[in-house]
């Protein structure tokens, strides 16, 4: 039975530093480094739960090209099981390519590919129905965002498993397929500028309550360098992030939604607050180096 089982996005990030400016001439410019990682909803928060010592599944889908053999490589590397990660040949491995500043700004170059057409199905819906806890980072995807794939979440969750739920770049239409899916999620986890896409602007105890009266039972809002925010028993809870130099936040969001999962998995009676502030330390170990992982140490399982 599977610690966790995560659904939603792969990508192979290609992340180069430090890249203050893009060369003018076809001169080489030497960096310092170049780092390839699996990333995404899925493979991002997989990965690091796994170094966290979690034993973790996905559900996603890459490419039949070479993009998609690295990823499936390195998280095969990392003992994630990737039974129920599609080899697709409508469409390339979703990749993209950082370059990552000395201020730690971030340009993307991104280009879509398999993983938005992830579907949940039969087997798959089987291995997240084991598993202690369902990561549900697929809202937004067209299979992933269908009433069956909604019906789906409602049956992992009724089989016994903690559900959890972030976001894949989400339009303002997107709180349609909110108002369904969170009766059946027990921690929904957006970052503040993905609601203020949702609600506007809107403060974060406004935010919370919103999406709690639509049916979530808890509610953290993931603020960056400002901490996180909670709603969780009628109680608002407020955790400051680390006092930290950045390197790369690029997978920060995945990897607090990863720490608040394994604090949760590995210790007996913890408290909601008490995952927060592991996860808030989970996200500035990532965020002191690149990629994915960053600084992040691999803990025994």
């Amino acid at each position: 039975m599977p610690d966790l089982t995560c659904a939603g996005l792969t990508t192979l990030d290609i992340l180069v530093r430090p890249v203050d400016a893009l060369p003018d001439t076809q001169k080489p410019t030497l960096v310092e480094e170049i780092v390839l990682a699996p990333a995404g909803t899925a493979s991002g928060a997989a990965m690091v739960a796994a170094t966290l010592g979690l034993d973790v599944a996905v559900i996603s889908a890459v490419g039949n090209d070479v993009n998609g053999d690295i990823v499936l490589q390195l998280l095969k590397r990392a003992d994630i099981d990737c039974t129920h990660v599609a080899r697709l040949d409508a469409l390339p491995t979703s990749t993209s390519v950082l370059t990552i500043r000395r201020d730690g700004e971030r340009p993307v170059f991104h280009m879509l590919g398999s993983s938005i057409l992830t579907e949940l199905d039969r087997k798959a819906v089987e291995t997240a129905r084991r598993s202690r806890f369902f990561h549900f980072g697929g809202v937004g995807f067209p299979n992933l965002s269908s009433p069956a794939a909604l019906e789906a979440v409602a049956e992992i969750r009724a089989a016994g498993a903690y559900v959890t739920c972030d976001l894949i770049a989400p339009q303002p239409e997107t709180i349609d397929t909110l108002r369904l899916l969170l009766p059946n999620i027990d921690c929904f986890m957006p970052s503040e500028a993905e609601v203020r896409v949702l609600l506007g602007e809107i403060a974060p105890p406004d935010a919370l309550r919103t999406f709690i009266e639509m049916g979530a039972h808890s509610c953290i809002i993931k603020r960056g360098g400002l901490g996180s925010v909670a709603l969780h028993d009628g109680d608002i809870i407020e955790v400051p992030a680390k006092a930290i130099t950045p390197v790369d936040t690029t997978s920060c969001g995945d990897s607090y939604c990863a720490g608040f999962i394994a604090s949760l998995a590995k210790g007996k009676g913890i408290s909601f607050e008490a995952a927060m502030i592991a996860a808030t330390e989970t996200a500035a170990q990532v965020a002191l180096g690149l990629g994915t992982l960053g600084k992040l140490e691999r803990m025994a399982a």
